[in-house]
């Protein structure tokens, strides 16, 4: 499809924002998506598309988190594995199945996780006490993947969630090894997307341009204030992502409450 140079720029910069918000509390994908499907690229094209721009942006947050030492990549191996099998095939899924009947369920997980962030206990730096072990960690790694090759929204939130609530970390430490995980979901549902030809290049590079300056802000943001203010902004993107999910006609849940 032909872009336009304003049509480029203006990817460009919301590539930019998105990647700052995503790098903080997950959720750019509430910008990219409706962007991408706004200049004319169909549903599965988007997704594809999106995945594109969302390697560079996460793989530069992962260097930066790295850089400060806030990564342990030996612990982590299995659970990125698990992650990237988990993506390849919820994104080889997605190609062949309609994943309308996500729509329906994401908000509720949405609405719980905020709820967590409101009620839970101020979460510290301290790692605490791991829940589910190694196992649990490798478990939940490869079913967020799998929803993140999928379907997508609210992948950078829930993966920090999980690493709070369950894993134990610090909210620094848990924003950094989402990061990781959601940099291994990109890049397998974005290999599976290239092989399926549903990658528009053009829109996704330009995107990437902006999506790396703007997580590299975000984590270097993070870093700096010990990531106070990422709880509230996670409590406002999930409920954002849960009415933008809602806002569609289409939604199941929307039509099983009787919207």
């Amino acid at each position: 499809m032909h872009l336009t140079v304003d049509i480029v720029a203006f990817l460009a910069g919301v590539g930019m924002v998105a990647g700052f918000i995503d790098s903080l509390a997950g959720g750019g994908g509430l910008l990219t998506l409706p962007a991408l499907m706004a200049v004319g690229i169909p549903p599965v094209w988007a997704l594809g598309t999106n995945k594109l721009q969302s390697c560079f942006g996460t793989g530069g947050a992962v260097l930066a988190f790295a850089r400060k030492g806030h990564i342990d990549f030996r612990g982590f191996a299995a659970p990125v594995v698990a992650a990237l099998a988990g993506s390849a095939l919820g994104a080889f899924t997605v190609q062949r199945l309609d994943p309308g009947f996500l729509a329906g369920f994401v908000p509720i997980l949405l609405v719980a996780m905020a709820i967590y962030y409101l009620v839970a206990p101020k979460m510290g730096e301290e790692d605490r006490h791991n829940r589910i072990g190694k196992a649990g960690l490798v478990a939940v790694s490869a079913v967020i993947g799998f929803y993140d090759g999928f379907f997508g929204p609210g992948t950078g939130s829930f993966l920090t969630t999980a690493l709070v609530a369950f894993v134990g970390l610090g909210l620094v430490r848990a924003m950094a090894h989402a990061r990781l995980l959601n940099f291994a979901t990109n890049i397998a549902a974005l290999v599976t997307m290239i092989l399926g030809g549903k990658v528009v290049w053009l829109a996704g590079l330009a995107m990437a341009c902006g999506s790396i300056i703007g997580n590299q802000i975000g984590a270097h943001t993070a870093m700096r204030f010990q990531g106070r203010g990422v709880r509230p902004l996670l409590v406002v993107m999930s409920l954002a992502l849960t009415i933008k999910l809602l806002s569609n006609p289409a939604n199941p849940l929307r039509a099983a409450i009787g919207w």
